[in-house]
């Protein structure tokens, strides 16, 4: 079994979510966690988790100036809930520029804040801000997933010191990454799976709508480049993801066909 640890199930997106899920099923991608990233999408997260469908709940950084308190009060309200098993999409994006660094990183703080309070883990984005986002992290007692990694062997090793899994997506199959590289250097035991579904579609089918069921490529990839038998690399992972997220079904972890 796979558990595709990061995606953005949304109504823009996907004509038929239905349609998603069950193809996701064919492929053993039996449990999914859905990110938010602002209030629109919090809402929607929680609108449709079920059995296969847990939820992440949190303020993106590229929402930093639209948010409101109210939304943050929001996602508190909600953390009980037992299909919510992360704060996440959060962390800090610099890619188009850092005027608003400083707001950034307070939003970032007031969320990993609400996730040591309330014991939940984390899900970390962090694009062209590593220097922030870990000594951002260094001042909370959290655990969790960075997102969509494609640093270096020695950025990867920091996270892990610091008690943190890496998110490996479709970004790993691209022909002008050199993550298989850095991986080739730890152990399964260092990352978890993710689609960042719609984005970060894997090879072959870059360029197209990205989906959940598409771990499996992900993973065919890592058993091809990573001389790892396929069924190790989904037991270990989903391991991983079950020992972080430790708010979703642990029986999932020994196969077992989990219906909606």
């Amino acid at each position: 079994m796979f558990i595709d640890t990061h995606a953005h199930i949304y109504n823009e997106y996907y004509v038929d979510k239905s349609l998603v899920i069950n193809r996701a099923k064919e492929e053993k991608v039996n449990l999914i966690i859905n990110n938010g990233v602002d209030q629109k999408s919090n809402e929607e997260v929680l609108a449709n988790v079920n059995a296969n469908v847990y939820g992440a709940l949190g303020i993106h950084p590229e929402s930093v100036l639209d948010y409101t308190l109210e939304d943050i009060e929001f996602i508190k309200k909600h953390l009980s809930n037992p299909y919510i098993v992360a704060i996440g999409e959060i962390g800090l994006d610099y890619h188009y520029g850092k005027e608003n660094r400083l707001e950034q990183i307070k939003l970032f703080e007031l969320q990993l804040k609400i996730a040591e309070d309330y014991h939940l883990p984390v899900i970390i984005h962090s694009r062209d801000a590593t220097e922030d986002t870990i000594n951002t992290l260094k001042k909370y007692h959290v655990k969790g997933v960075i997102h969509s990694f494609s640093g270096s062997f020695e950025t990867a090793n920091i996270y892990l010191k610091m008690g943190f899994l890496l998110g490996i997506n479709g970004v790993v199959t691209f022909k002008n990454a050199h993550l298989i590289e850095a991986l080739k250097k730890l152990d399964l035991n260092s990352f978890v799976l993710e689609t960042d579904s719609p984005y970060l579609t894997p090879e072959p089918y870059r360029g197209k709508t990205n989906e959940p069921a598409n771990i499996y490529y992900i993973a065919k990839y890592l058993e091809k480049n990573l001389d790892i038998p396929l069924a190790k690399i989904a037991s270990i992972t989903s391991a991983n993801a079950m020992r972080t997220f430790d708010k979703l079904p642990q029986d999932a972890i020994f196969g077992k066909e989990i219906e909606k």
